[in-house]
Parts: structure tokens; C-alpha cells; sequence
């Protein structure tokens, strides 16, 4: 991908992280484009979570290249983590605080002053449906309000660039669809989004683009119309299948169901 580099929110070139003999990510090239809400998908293991913490300060890659927001990761941490937002796929929340607590607590640390955190606080309870449950302790949230209160610790300091893992994974219905909700409107304010998921239908609902991750490198990237015009596919779920492979199971009957159950009409 050939753009310069002030309209790149993450260059990543040539990323290699080792965990001993083991390597995560072998050679990963990524470019994540400023304004865009960017689905990076890929089979479990293929590198997905160790690339979001690389690129938010978690591990320093090995080998290779990050600039974050026009930062270098590895010599400026401090300027890309005032920069970033990051909801982890596994959430460690101060359980003995309550939710308004929290994200006053949270502002506090990124330096706001305590009106704008409390103001700020206030607003994202509200955005994130948690209003009526914002004095309880978070030790009494269900996992889809942890996941929403973590999602609006995440933008309390006004990030330009937010990293969510897996913000779907475990939610009810009623959950997923605020968090839908909320990341349309920050897509549509310019914030920039990158996302893991596995669910590929709502990453085509709601990415502009996409990057699939295949044993620790990028297999492709792009919007999702160019990736679906490359791949010859009529969706992001085929994109995926021609790139990974099908499932295994795909099209497997079981014997003993066949002698049981006689398969109806027209399947």
C-alpha cells in the first residue's frame, strides 16, 4: 500500500515477535489508513492479539518497524499510549469501585482535570447504556456492561486511534448492539478503529477495511471492496474461506444421523 505516511494511523513493516522457539509474528507488514475502521481477522493463533500488543506497548517486536500515529512504538511509548485507546479481549477492571468511579478514575490518570472527567464520564455512561447501573460496583456488571465500561475507559481522554480485541466475544444481543451502535458513531466522527473479531458478518457491516493474518503474516489487506474484487468473492466471509480455507467440517454429514433421520427435501 503506497500512502504517505501522514495518512497512516499504524505502519507496521517487516514485525517479527519470537516467544522462545515459537514465533508469533513473522514478518507482518500492516497499514491501517487514518479515518478507517479496519477489521483485522484471521484463524485462532494466526497472530492476531500479540499484534495489538505489540502495536499498543505490551511487547516490543523482535525485529521490524511500528510507527503509531506518526510515533515510532519502540522509542516514543509514552506519546502513542496518550494517543490510543485499547480494549483488551481479557478485561482487569477495579471491581471494589463503582462504573462512574471508574471512568473518573481512568480520565484522572490520562491527566484530565476532575470536572472534565466527571463531565466525560457522565456522557459515556450515557452513550454506553450504563447510566442506570453507574453507581454500582463493577464487581456486580454483568460481562456485557464490564465490556461496555471498558469500551468507554477506552475513549474518556478523546483517543484518535482505539484498538479493540474480540469486543463482541461473550456479550448478549442487547449488549452487542450498543457496542454496534457506539463504534458506528465513532467511525462516523473519524475516530480510527482497528477490531478483531470472528464474527465476519458484523465486520463487513461495519469495516471500511480489512487485513487477514495467516501464520504471523499479512495474507491481505484493503477495502473491504478491493479485497472482495481481488479474492473474485461476493462477501468478507468468502474472502476469509479463500484465503484461510474452509472449515473442516464444512459440508460433513454424520453417518448416524443419515440412517436416523433421512435428510428432508432440498438439503
Amino acid at each position: 500500500m503506497n500512502l504517505p505516511a501522514r495518512e497512516l494511523a499504524v505502519r507496521a513493516a517487516g514485525v517479527v515477535k519470537r516467544f522462545g522457539e515459537f514465533t508469533a509474528l513473522d514478518g507482518l507488514d500492516m497499514h491501517l489508513v487514518r479515518g478507517s475502521f479496519y477489521a483485522f481477522l484471521g484463524p485462532n493463533g494466526a497472530g492476531k492479539s500479540t499484534t495489538l500488543s505489540v502495536f499498543t506497548g505490551v511487547y516490543e517486536p523482535d525485529a521490524g518497524e511500528v510507527e503509531i500515529l506518526g510515533f515510532d512504538a519502540r522509542t516514543h511509548p509514552l506519546e502513542v499510549k496518550r494517543r490510543i485507546g485499547v480494549v483488551p479481549e481479557e478485561l482487569a477492571l477495579f471491581e471494589r469501585l463503582t462504573g462512574r468511579q471508574y471512568l473518573v478514575f481512568c480520565g484522572r490518570m490520562y491527566g484530565l482535570e476532575a470536572a472534565e472527567a466527571e463531565a466525560r464520564g457522565e456522557e459515556l455512561l450515557r452513550l454506553t447504556d450504563l447510566e442506570a447501573r453507574a453507581d454500582a460496583l463493577v464487581a456486580e456488571y454483568s460481562k456485557g456492561m464490564r465490556r461496555r465500561l471498558a469500551i468507554a475507559a477506552a475513549l474518556i481522554h478523546g483517543p484518535e486511534l482505539v484498538f479493540l480485541d474480540e469486543p463482541f466475544e461473550g456479550i448478549d444481543v442487547m449488549a452487542a448492539g450498543v457496542v454496534r451502535e457506539l463504534l458506528s458513531e465513532l467511525s462516523r466522527s473519524g475516530v480510527t478503529l482497528l477490531l478483531t473479531t470472528h464474527v465476519l458478518e458484523v465486520a463487513e457491516r461495519l469495516a471500511t477495511h480489512a487485513g487477514i493474518i495467516r501464520g504471523g503474516r499479512m495474507a491481505d489487506e484493503g477495502t473491504l471492496e478491493a479485497l472482495k474484487a481481488r479474492h473474485g468473492a461476493g462477501s468478507l466471509a468468502e474472502v476469509f474461506e479463500r484465503i484461510v480455507g474452509a472449515p473442516a467440517s464444512k459440508g460433513v454429514r454424520l453417518s448416524f444421523y443419515d440412517a436416523a433421520h433421512p435428510a428432508r427435501e432440498g438439503t
